[in-house]
């Protein structure tokens, strides 16, 4: 079993300049998952959605190309991909020859499908698009849709998830609701590099607090633990202490090392949100 301590993170690594796809690391799920409680069958749908802005590879000519890819990490595989070994998986590329891309594409989906999926009883893919420089000026910045959170002045207390500052109104008539927050931070659990994200929680249900989410969302600040932990962490407490019919909690994380992880757990099958960077991505 892969452990984060074992992972490239915190280390010194070479930066191999031709393929190499052994250097992906899967940590299981499982892992983080139990210590929230999940045990068995997931209880929410969602993915972890990558954009990685550093991917160059050669032509059959030696002449470089660039692309920006989208990664699309189905929450039901049993591993997450340590984000370092991803870095390194892809300037691999760098010096390597491929017949175009396509051809990019194609090894990309297989590696991390392998990657993601390995373990599974039925193995599945992962979502692989790359967009070439003349589409790069169809991306857009935009901040997430909602009420925010950040407005409020309250007193921050915990520096630890914190799920007993969560109430909703039980008794009274349920809400739609959408909160967002910029003031979401957690640590690397390996590094302690500080990992920084806005949030996005949209909700049907008993009407959540705001004052006690926006301080349990702070409480994160030094707590440890990779992205797609800590979405899921969320979501459970969320789930736990304000019962909501329904619920989804979306994080956009800055990025690290040319790649952003952006992890999505909801209650309902959804189209995936478009994956539109924010200002500060």
């Amino acid at each position: 079993m892969n452990l984060p301590e074992h992972s490239p993170l915190g280390r010194v690594s070479p930066y191999p300049d031709q393929y190499d796809p052994a250097l992906l690391f899967p940590i299981a799920r499982a892992q983080g998952r139990g210590a929230i409680g999940i045990e068995g069958v997931i209880p929410f749908f969602g993915a972890d959605l990558w954009t990685a802005y550093e991917v160059s590879w050669l032509d059959p000519h030696g002449k470089p190309h660039v692309a920006i890819a989208r990664f699309t990490i189905p929450c039901e595989t049993p591993n997450l991909i340590e984000s370092k070994s991803l870095k390194l998986y892809l300037n691999s590329y760098n010096g390597t020859r491929l017949a175009g891309m396509e051809a990019v594409l194609e090894r990309i989906r297989a590696d991390l499908s392998e990657a993601a999926w390995r373990g599974a009883e039925h193995a599945g893919t992962v979502g692989v698009q790359l967009l070439a420089p003349e589409q790069f000026e169809q991306e857009r910045i935009a901040e997430m849709d909602g009420l925010l959170l950040d407005r409020l002045q309250v007193e921050c207390t915990h520096d630890q998830p914190a799920p007993e500052l969560l109430t909703a109104a039980l008794d009274e008539a349920p809400v739609e609701e959408t909160l967002t927050s910029h003031l979401l931070k957690s640590n690397c659990p390996v590094t302690g590099q500080p990992d920084w994200g806005s949030i996005q929680i949209r909700y049907s249900g008993p009407q959540i607090e705001q004052a006690g989410l926006l301080r349990y969302l702070v409480s994160f600040r030094n707590h440890q633990g990779f992205h797609e932990q800590c979405v899921e962490r969320i979501f459970m407490d969320l789930s736990a202490r304000c019962h909501p019919i329904k619920l989804t909690v979306y994080a956009r994380y800055t990025r690290r090392g040319g790649i952003d992880i952006n992890p999505l757990r909801t209650s309902h099958p959804m189209p995936l949100p478009h994956s539109g960077r924010t200002a500060r991505q």
